[in-house]
């Protein structure tokens, strides 16, 4: 027992030592004071990784340090060593352990890309790197001049997997690829590729050519037509290429005067309950005399019982302790049942719902949905046509994957407004259920490759909200103007009267006319043993004076 707690004291006390040589050597380096690198990887929220894990956490392959010596991951190793070797055939005059000296020079301007600390010395990093970016540069080329179908581009990957599994393994490792966690700076690529190439503009074309096809396959948008090429020095990963090809930099200025100057009070859709009014039970007698005529008991009884009924000063009784309370009951009964759920609410006062109609309910005002071919800036609404103008989206097996990364970067990386994210709540909101998603498909805004509309669906009502406040101008607008739109068509009108005091009021009048019911039937048979005549008469004038 004492041997082995003086043998943990002599561990700690030499990991204790090792660590104070560490950072003194880390202070003795000579870093490039003039480069500042920002950071462009972090970990994904922990609420977001335990709500679907299998969105952030790679399957097959672990490019980076965050999820390298994961065990499930480590078996596929061995694929990326032979992807290094043919790398290393291909370099023109160099072997990859220079590479790897390149690499260890360049140690700190790889670790201020990731947010997390490395627990790894330099040369053990840049090894790692050196082969990751020597995997994802091979991945690349598959897409260099891409043309063809992704089939054709899985089988220049067949060395890879077996071949009944290609198109699977392809999507596995396309999904590997663009999550937050396993993103390599791309310069490192960049220079493998230099080393092939006489120059680094030929360098940076041929990675351009890749990028621009890569891009095309994997964005759900049309973003890609614009853009002949890419200026590959301005990205620091994939995702953040990909997240700029849909939301353009130019986005940045909108968001700072939004921030500063616009304002945008988005109406929400909320509904007036019935309040607490005596003149309710007048109207209810009313209604139940024009409505009953054929009422035996109405031969019985005369016009001016009804009318003393009418006339009896329901607000003094109403005010009686034992009645108040009652009718109070009865009248606020929903009103409290909708503030006590607002008040069980788990969500924190930051996350925003966005309040808008589905698309069923807005095509039944007069809506009419149309596509556009473009970044998230086409998105607005003419409300002179009544036209809901949404980017076409493709959605497939990687989508929802591809969508949550993305939201994923823009919410720990970006410091702008999150376009993105609120482009995914505002789908959120139009879409409830399958109909919703049919509508929009046969408007051509989505494309749908997965299996039915419903899986479509259940894609978008899934998405993770957004952990701080999304505010974004010119998509607030459109969410103003659809409310507003909305709100203003009479048969939209309609139906909130009708669900205000007809639907949501029956228990209340049911309950109210049994009550009417059961006093006449006791007054009939009342009449019908004793006779009511002359004394009756009597007693209702005698009450009227």
């Amino acid at each position: 027992m004492v041997l082995s707690s003086l043998n943990s004291c002599i561990g700690f006390h030499l990991d204790e030592h090792r660590w104070v040589i560490q950072i003194c050597s880390t202070l003795e380096e000579e870093v490039e004071e003039d480069v500042q690198i920002p950071v462009s990887v972090f970990s994904v929220p922990k609420t977001w990784l335990s709500n679907k894990p299998e969105a952030y956490i790679p399957e097959l392959f672990a490019l980076g340090p965050y999820h390298h010596w994961h065990p499930q991951l480590y078996e596929m190793e061995r694929y990326k060593l032979a992807t290094a070797r043919r790398t290393q055939k291909k370099l023109q005059s160099i072997k990859l352990h220079q590479l790897v000296e390149y690499f260890i020079k360049k140690e700190h301007m790889i670790r201020s890309h990731y947010h997390r600390h490395l627990d790894f010395n330099g040369e053990t990093l840049a090894w790692m790197m050196a082969i990751d970016a020597c995997f994802l540069f091979e991945f690349l080329r598959n897409y260099s001049n891409a043309e063809g179908k992704v089939f054709r581009k899985v089988t220049t990957m067949s060395h890879m997997v077996d071949a009944a599994r290609m198109k699977l393994a392809y999507n596995c490792i396309l999904r590997d690829i663009m999550m937050l966690e396993n993103q390599i700076p791309l310069y490192l690529v960049r220079k493998i590729l230099r080393f092939q190439c006489p120059s680094y503009q030929i360098a940076d074309e041929e990675l351009s050519n890749m990028l621009i096809g890569f891009v095309k396959e994997v964005s759900p948008f049309e973003v890609m037509k614009n853009f002949s090429s890419i200026d590959v020095k301005n990205y620091a990963h994939l995702l953040q290429l990909l997240y700029f090809m849909i939301v353009p930099k130019a986005m940045e200025s909108i968001g700072t005067i939004n921030k500063t100057e616009v304002h945008v009070d988005i109406p929400e859709l909320k509904e007036t309950k019935p309040m607490c009014n005596p003149n309710y039970v007048k109207q209810l007698f009313s209604s139940v005399w024009r409505q009953a005529p054929g009422l035996k008991v109405m031969e019985v009884l005369a016009k001016r019982p009804i009318k003393f009924l009418e006339k009896i000063p329901w607000k003094i009784i109403s005010r009686l302790p034992g009645v108040s309370i009652l009718v109070e009951k009865i009248f606020s009964f929903q009103g409290e049942k909708k503030s006590e759920d607002e008040d069980s609410t788990d969500e924190p006062p930051l996350v925003e719902k966005i309040m808008i109609p589905s698309v069923t309910e807005l095509s039944k005002a007069g809506v009419k949905f149309s596509p556009t071919e473009g970044d998230l800036t086409t998105i607005w609404f003419n409300s002179r046509t009544a036209t809901f103008y949404l980017p076409t989206v493709s959605l497939d097996v990687n989508t929802e994957v591809l969508l949550r990364n993305l939201i994923a970067y823009e919410t720990t990386v970006e410091l702008g407004p999150m376009v993105f994210t609120r482009y995914t709540e505002l789908m959120n909101g139009i879409i409830d259920t399958e109909e919703d998603v049919k509508l929009l498909r046969q408007s051509g805004i989505i494309l749908n490759r997965m299996k039915n509309d419903e899986e479509v669906a259940q894609l978008w009502n899934g998405m993770s909200r957004s952990v701080r406040l999304t505010k974004v101008g010119f998509i607030d607008k459109v969410l103003e103007d659809v409310n507003k739109f909305h709100s203003s068509r009479w048969s939209v009108k309609a139906r909130k009267i009708m669900k205000t005091y007809v639907f949501e009021a029956w228990q209340i009048l049911t309950f109210l006319a049994a009550i009417l019911l059961l006093l006449l039937t006791c007054v009939q048979a009342y009449c019908s043993v004793y006779g009511c005549g002359s004394r009756w008469d009597h007693a209702i004038n005698a009450g009227l004076e």
